[in-house]
């Protein structure tokens, strides 16, 4: 099973916002959207980082309150890993496991074109096994 299977599946649409918007706007558009992470795009939308559940708690951990009046380009990971359509879904699992992300960006020469995340692939294979 490859990770097309799950987009094909659960849809492509991916919700980002910019680097200058600032932690609390992302908790908000997490919590309205009911989704554990935004990808963080830049001019032309270019991915720029991440920001993830984990990476607000680590910053109200450091900054207290203020920290969701800081800039998401304080608080995002910067560093990326994405996969493409191609990838297989126990390899994917595997560098997520390695890796401790939850979230990974699919990308297709250079486009953005979906988001998984761990739960996504679990659920994948629990249908397949059914």
């Amino acid at each position: 099973m490859i990770v097309s299977a799950i987009l094909s599946d659960k849809g492509r649409q991916v919700f980002t916002i910019t680097p200058t918007a600032t932690l609390g706007n992302a908790v908000k558009t997490m919590a309205e959207k009911r989704v554990g992470a935004l990808l963080v795009t830049g001019a032309g939308d270019r991915l720029t980082g991440i920001v993830s559940e984990r990476d607000v708690v680590r910053m109200l951990a450091a900054h207290g309150a203020a920290a969701l009046d800081m800039p998401l380009n304080e608080a995002m990971t910067r560093k990326v890993a994405t996969c493409d359509e191609a990838e297989t879904i126990s390899s994917l699992m595997e560098r997520m496991t390695a890796g401790k992300f939850r979230h990974i960006p699919v990308v297709e020469s250079g486009v953005l074109v979906g988001m998984i995340s761990v739960g996504d692939a679990v659920n994948l294979l629990l249908r397949e096994m059914e």
